[in-house]
């Protein structure tokens, strides 16, 4: 199994709030509009602090003006505060679809940003990372920090200008009552900044563990044939579960320090209003202040009290976007440890000639391969021969510089592939491996795959070459027809004819085919030879066959045993040799004449 995206023994990724600036600079591209939206966010508080003053005037003007008929005061104070109203919401509502827009339209650039930057990454960092991990983060973190970049920070604008209008309001109002007010202030910041912190630590806990859940999902789901087959159901059950159950745990805790400080900012906010009313009231009985100045002062302390919640409620929202863009950036400051130069060699179309000079490498701990040294012409046909594990399929992903060699050079043409452009080198490779991976779409999209410009005629060509026409056109939606994930709802040898077709379309000089016949039975075998043979005219190939029968025409032969080459020759050759060849050959020749039999 792959490990985990990262080890519970490693440090946490510092959560700098230096991210929040880099995750900020996603909204660069759309800062008129956000300015617009924080405007409107601005005029709208503005105008709600003009309804409680209004509000207190209109009970003046009906309570302490009893008996009068005059009610020019009372009307106007009430169109007044229909057009606070009206233009307060008029505003909001721009607001909010301007800053969801901006919202919405950073989240698409994040994703696109990062998925694009994943796939710049090695197959090393795929190999030490879970896929559900990684999609994780591209959903889940990445639609955590959307409130941040459009909404939260206009509302952090707007609540503090709410709150120093507000607090300016309540001292003119009544300084007495203020001092009783604004003495709770401190108390309820210092209880907020100490949960939250705690929050944001959990949050990003339970970020980590609804990845790795996922991470376990997708790895069952990708399986499920593998899974279904070893009636493995309940151990994969157990173990989403499992990684289901920390989640909710993780989320339970949050819940409870979340609905901790919700319960502590509604005593205070409310025990604060009740002793306000007390005092107000005896204020209001000694005629120092108007039962119309209570009011409003009971909005503005209810405004401010609001104003310290929802900026504790931002602060929340800032700690959990925290802990989601640690994980973010953690994935975009990965680098590839397969280094591109800065001036590249050109690399229009390769002769395809390749040279492994004293070559060494190995994953991290001992060497697979161990002092390479032969050259390949370009055109000629190699087939690589060994025992499992002699390090065959890792020869070949040098060649592709999915991984570097560890000592020595890899030459192509002459030059040292690091001295190519990634995407240049490997436009001149093609791969027809053993388990063909197709995607989602249809057969037409799976052959274009690797030439996007081609014309329906040539995709047709290639299919014709590859020996999938003919399957192809007896589906009722032709090359239309829909594959399904990874392929599935073709046959292998039609699976393997699509891959063979994808790769005559793109046309490499160097071609790999990673026991690409070993899986199929006979008559599939048969075509996809057929095919193989038609891609394999004119360019440099190395062959890796499972089945030693189909490589006797190969005009060389590399035997591989544990990282070294033991045999180098012709069937012919190798034969009368005596040697490793001739042993592997032989072994798997009495096999097969034992399973003739057996069907006999």
């Amino acid at each position: 199994m792959a490990s985990s995206a990262r080890d519970p023994s490693s440090p946490r990724v510092k959560r700098d709030p230096k991210q929040l600036a880099r995750l900020l600079a996603y909204a660069r591209p759309y800062r008129g509009m956000f300015l617009l939206g924080l405007v409107a966010t601005l005029l709208s508080s503005g105008l709600n602090l003009v309804f409680p003053l209004l509000f207190g005037q209109l009970i003046d003007a009906s309570f302490l003006r009893v008996g009068s008929t005059d009610t020019g005061l009372l009307d106007r104070t009430v169109v007044a505060l229909l057009g606070i109203f009206a233009l307060s919401s008029l505003f909001g509502a721009v607001q909010s679809y301007l800053l969801s827009r901006v919202g919405v339209s950073v989240v698409a650039d994040l994703r696109r940003s990062l998925f694009a930057h994943l796939l710049t990454l090695s197959p090393r960092f795929f190999a030490e990372h879970k896929t559900g991990d990684l999609t994780s983060r591209l959903t889940a973190d990445v639609g955590t920090v959307q409130t941040v970049t459009s909404t939260a920070l206009a509302q952090l604008a707007a609540q503090v200008v709410s709150l120093i209008g507000a607090g300016t309001l309540l001292v003119l109002t009544s300084p007495r009552l203020s001092l009783l007010t604004l003495a709770v202030i401190p108390l309820v910041i210092g209880i907020a900044v100490m949960i939250g912190r705690r929050i944001r630590k959990v949050s990003r806990e339970v970020q980590d563990r609804v990845a790795e859940a996922n991470a376990s999902a997708e790895e069952a789901i990708s399986g499920v044939r593998v899974v279904q087959s070893f009636t493995a159901e309940d151990i994969e059950r157990g173990r989403y579960g499992q990684g289901v159950l920390a989640s909710f745990l993780a989320a339970l805790r949050r819940a409870r320090l979340q609905a901790l400080m919700g319960g502590t900012m509604s005593f205070l906010t409310f025990g604060a209003l009740a002793v306000m009313l007390w005092f107000g009231g005896r204020q209001v009985m000694a005629g120092d202040l108007t039962p119309g100045n209570l009011v409003t002062f009971l909005i503005y302390a209810l405004q401010v009290g609001g104003t310290v919640a929802a900026l504790t409620g931002i602060s929340n929202q800032f700690q959990e976007a925290l802990g989601a863009s640690g994980r973010i950036f953690e994935l975009l400051d990965e680098r590839s440890d397969l280094p591109e130069t800065t001036a590249p060699v050109p690399l229009p179309r390769a002769q395809g000639s390749v040279a492994f000079d004293r070559v060494t490498f190995g994953y991290g701990g001992a060497p697979i391969l161990r002092r390479l040294n032969f050259d390949v012409p370009a055109g000629q046909v190699v087939a690589l021969v060994g025992p499992s594990g002699a390090g065959k399929t890792t020869l070949v992903n040098l060649i592709s510089r999915f991984w570097d060699v560890s000592e020595g050079a890899l030459l192509v043409d002459g030059h040292d592939v690091r001295a190519y452009a990634l995407r240049d080198l490997r436009t001149q490779v093609g791969l027809v491996p053993q388990e063909t991976l197709l995607f989602s779409g249809s057969i037409e999209d799976n052959i274009r795959y690797g030439h996007p410009g081609a014309s329906p005629a040539e995709v047709m060509a290639a299919a014709r070459a590859a020996n999938a026409h003919t399957f192809v056109q007896d589906f009722p939606q032709g090359y239309a027809t829909l594959v399904g994930e990874r392929g599935v709802k073709l046959s292998g040898g039609q699976r393997q004819r699509v891959a063979i077709a994808r790769a005559l379309l793109k046309n490499p000089r160097i071609l790999i085919l990673d026991e690409a016949t070993s899986a199929l039975d006979n008559e599939s075998e048969a075509l996809v030879q057929e095919a193989l043979e038609m891609l394999m005219q004119g360019r440099t190939t190395f062959i890796i066959a499972h089945r030693l029968s189909t490589i006797r025409n190969a005009e060389r032969i590399l035997v591989l045993n544990a990282g070294e080459i033991v045999e180098d020759g012709t069937h012919t050759e190798l034969m009368k040799a005596d040697g490793l060849y001739r042993e592997l050959y032989e072994l798997q020749y009495r096999k097969e004449q034992v399973a003739r039999a057996e069907l006999v």
